[in-house]
């Protein structure tokens, strides 16, 4: 039986549609708060330590609003950046800036990498979970009509896995699905259910 719909809600820190999406399908009950956060991150930070360092900034501004209410209730937060060569791709500026992102993803491989943390009391797990993406060669067409009709400047790396540029573009992907789209749901489902006394 699944008794993960039956926990107490969670509070999650993202305003991602995807996250949102992901978590009702895994029928986790949740409510969102948000407080923006600054989501620059130290030059000397490694590459693979960079979305767990952004997303326990988002998890501990959340919890320093919570009254004592809230005390107890547990804290959802995630970052997923995209790297091509070691080098972190971001949100694209614009629509050129999108173009020239895919252009440098098509026919390559890069990793997509969601750091997670979770926040229950002085409990604390952090994690992150990477996602290596291959894309098929790109023709311009194809970029330029995926970023004209779909604008994806919301997307790290110009781009989200579950759309038209997903489906005709990717040639495989090794780890987990959903994590390109933003949240490792089997992997914050495993977590959420040991801190809930290992009840599934």
């Amino acid at each position: 039986m699944n008794n993960i719909a039956a926990m107490q809600k969670i509070i999650l820190a993202s305003q991602s549609p995807r996250r949102k999406q992901l978590l009702e399908w895994a029928e986790v009950p949740f409510e969102i708060i948000i407080v923006t956060t600054d989501e620059n991150y130290p030059d000397t930070l490694p590459v693979q330590e960079v979305a767990v360092y952004i997303a326990k900034h988002k998890a501990i501004a959340v919890k320093a609003t919570l009254n004592s209410d809230y005390k107890n209730r547990t804290i959802l937060a995630a970052d997923t950046i995209v790297v091509l060569n070691e080098r972190i791709i971001g949100k694209p500026k614009d629509r050129q800036d999108a173009i020239e992102i895919l252009e440098a993803l098509s026919g390559n491989h890069h990793k997509v990498i969601t750091g997670v943390v979770i926040l229950n009391g002085e409990k604390e797990i952090a994690f992150a979970n990477v996602t290596d993406v291959l894309f098929h060669p790109l023709t311009s067409s194809q970029i330029e009509f995926y970023v004209d009709k779909y604008k994806p400047y919301d997307k790290a790396g110009a781009y989200a896995i579950q759309e038209w540029i997903g489906v005709i573009g990717i040639q495989s992907i090794s780890g987990d699905f959903y994590n390109v789209m933003g949240l490792p749901v089997s992997r914050v489902v495993q977590e959420l259910e040991k801190l809930n006394g290992g009840e599934v």
